[in-house]
Order: C-alpha cells, then structure tokens, then sequence
C-alpha cells in the first residue's frame, strides 16, 4: 500500500512507529507526515435577540441548519477566523462575547472551536457557504435528525451542533 511521497525529497513513504502509533516516514530524509485536525471557527450569534443559523449549502451536513463557520487560514487567529467566517456566511460584523466549547473526536480530522457572540453591524443575510439565513427564537430551534446514512465527520458534526444549539438555548432562558 503506497503511503505517498515525501514532501521534502519525493521518495516514497513507509510506516514506522513513532510515539506509539504508525506514521507515514520517508526512510530517505526522515521526514515525518504528522496528521493533524484542520482548526474550525464556529460563531453562535445573537442577532435581535435571536440566533442566527445558515442553511448549509456543502458538506458535511448538507441542507442542515447551523451556526456561521470555517476554517481557520494560516495567519490568523481563530477569533479573528470566526469573525471573518461570520461575516462571510451571515453578512453580520460580529463581536465575541465568550468561548463556548471546543469540541475533538479521534475518528475526526477537524477541531472545532465555538464561541457565543453578538452582530454590531451588517445585513443579516446567506452569503458564501450558505443557501439560506433565519434567525431563531431559544424556545424555536429547528429540529433536525441525525443523518440516516453519514461518515463519522457528518455524525460527529450533527452532535457538535445539537450541543452547541443546547448550549445557546440555556444561556438565552437565563437572561
């Protein structure tokens, strides 16, 4: 089985175990491919006392409801990622008001950090990754089943946003 080539000197790489587990090596240079999850922004934003949810255009979780979020780009800051991926998805400038999670899973190549936030400025509108915008009332979240047939990044992810949406409604009935 072929592991690819090395990035450094194109010789073809083998596994080796390093740290406890298999890794893809270069036997050549040495060089090590350390597999590592892609940072996710994520911005749970109150806008007129509602939350602001897009309707996902792409995978994962096509045509599903969630918050506004992206990947983080090579320089910049994840606050400054969940800032730009807001704007970019919902059209609202954002401010950050508290971190709400950060959410891994082993079988999953994406790190997700989530932070509670509120619209200072902007339209509320779909825009980039998403066909549609609404904004939602805590006791009004849409309810959306686990996709019957999913990878584990789509179940992973349908889980991550149930819990986040659990998160803003507790916090919305408080205040």
């Amino acid at each position: 089985m072929s592991h690819g080539y090395c990035q450094r000197c194109a010789a073809p790489m083998a596994l080796a175990m390093l740290g406890g587990r298999e890794r893809p090596q270069c036997p050549a240079c040495g060089f090590v491919l350390w597999r590592n999850p892609a940072p996710v922004g994520m911005a749970l934003i109150e806008h007129q006392d509602k939350l602001v949810l897009i309707r996902r255009r792409e995978p994962p979780l096509a045509d599903y409801w969630a918050p506004p979020a992206g990947y983080v780009e090579c320089g910049e800051s994840v606050t400054d990622a969940v800032i730009r991926e807001a704007e970019e998805e919902s059209g609202l400038q954002i401010q950050l008001n508290s971190l709400v999670g950060v959410y891994s899973q082993a079988d999953v190549d994406v790190l997700i950090i989530a932070y509670a936030a509120h619209s200072v400025g902007g339209v509320a509108r779909a825009g980039d990754d998403a066909s549609e915008l609404s904004l939602y009332a805590a006791n009004n979240l849409p309810s959306q089943p686990a996709p019957a047939e999913a990878t584990a990044t789509e179940r992973w992810f349908h889980g991550v946003i149930e819990s986040v949406l659990d998160a803003w409604r507790l916090a919305a009935t408080r205040h």
